[in-house]
């Protein structure tokens, strides 16, 4: 084991973004940041060889080794209810498709976890290969939940992002954009009065979520865990390259093209995918918008739109 190596810095938009996100909470939990590594470097025996800058947006990642000199990654978290069973969903999936976890303390949000190759997402291939390969892996990620699990219902997971969504309607930025944002909001009501299915899902999967690994070609990392129908999940990847799609000729047909291929690539109701593409858009549209990113904010919206 050694000591972190000179003076730990925090990766300056890790900084930002949990400042941008998480009030006074976040502010706190980056002050106690490098003490809390410098605590499971020695809880577990490790030897630091760097922190990964710029990181993850809301993670700090350690590139560690184990006692037995097996490459190993730290990973500290704020602690909320999307993130607060990425361990229990790692541990169900038990390295099939997703990221192996080797110890964790959940209520600390710190997890240590195998090495994947972080400088090789899903996304270095070109579309059409990368969306090939995230549909395969998601469907082996969706399996039944364990028995008695804690995970959230997608109706909850729904209903909080509701709320939020018509919190932020209100905003004076958001005042172009209100009838899309009802027409998202009638639509994830009539989904979740139809909705059946239950499955262990990402959450947050996209091909910046996937990375290149040793003992599998593609690896799931950082889920929001939650359980409910497929079409949640492929509803944020149907969404992904928006600015690929926004640069082609037709942008309009384009993003319908693509939420065809992905619901008949795995058999999901075409409706269903538009409507939860619409929902979880729109919502991370007015969310950069209240958080002042005006460009992200712009896009995600305009993507809406041509749905």
């Amino acid at each position: 084991m050694s000591p972190l190596p000179g003076q730990f810095t925090v990766p300056e938009r890790l900084a930002a973004t949990v400042r941008a996100t998480t009030g006074p909470a976040g502010e706190a939990w980056l002050s106690a940041l490098p003490e809390t590594v410098r605590r499971y470097v020695s809880r577990w025996d490790l030897t630091l060889e760097r922190v990964a800058d710029p990181g993850g947006r809301l993670s700090l990642i350690a590139y560690v080794r184990r006692p037995d000199d097996s490459l190993a990654v730290l990973k500290a978290q704020p602690v909320t209810p999307a993130t607060a069973n990425e361990h229990a969903a790692l541990r169900h999936w038990a390295g099939r498709s997703a990221v192996l976890l080797l110890d964790a303390d959940p209520a600390a949000g710190v997890l240590l976890l195998e090495r994947l190759h972080g400088d090789i997402p899903l996304r270095s291939l070109a579309e059409a290969k990368a969306m090939l390969e995230a549909t395969g892996l998601l469907q082996r990620l969706w399996v039944p939940p364990a028995e008695g699990h804690p995970f959230a219902s997608l109706a909850e997971r729904a209903g909080e992002q509701s709320a939020e969504l018509r919190r932020r309607r209100g905003l004076p930025a958001a005042a172009e954009t209100r009838p899309l944002v009802d027409e998202a909001l009638e639509t994830a009501a009539g989904l979740l009065a139809g909705e059946a299915e239950q499955v262990l899902l990402h959450g947050d999967f996209h091909h910046g979520n996937v990375l290149a690994a040793d003992r599998a070609p593609w690896l799931a990392v950082n889920p929001e865990p939650l359980v409910g129908e497929r079409a949640w999940d492929l509803a944020w990847l149907a969404q992904d390259r928006m600015d690929t799609l926004a640069g082609s000729p037709g942008p309009r047909a384009a993003a319908r093209r693509r939420l065809h291929q992905l619901a008949d690539a795995v058999e999901v109701d075409h409706e269903r995918l538009r409507g939860w593409t619409l929902f979880r858009t729109v919502a991370a549209g007015l969310r950069a918008l209240e958080y002042g990113d005006t460009a992200s904010a712009e896009l995600y919206l305009e993507f809406a739109a041509w749905l």
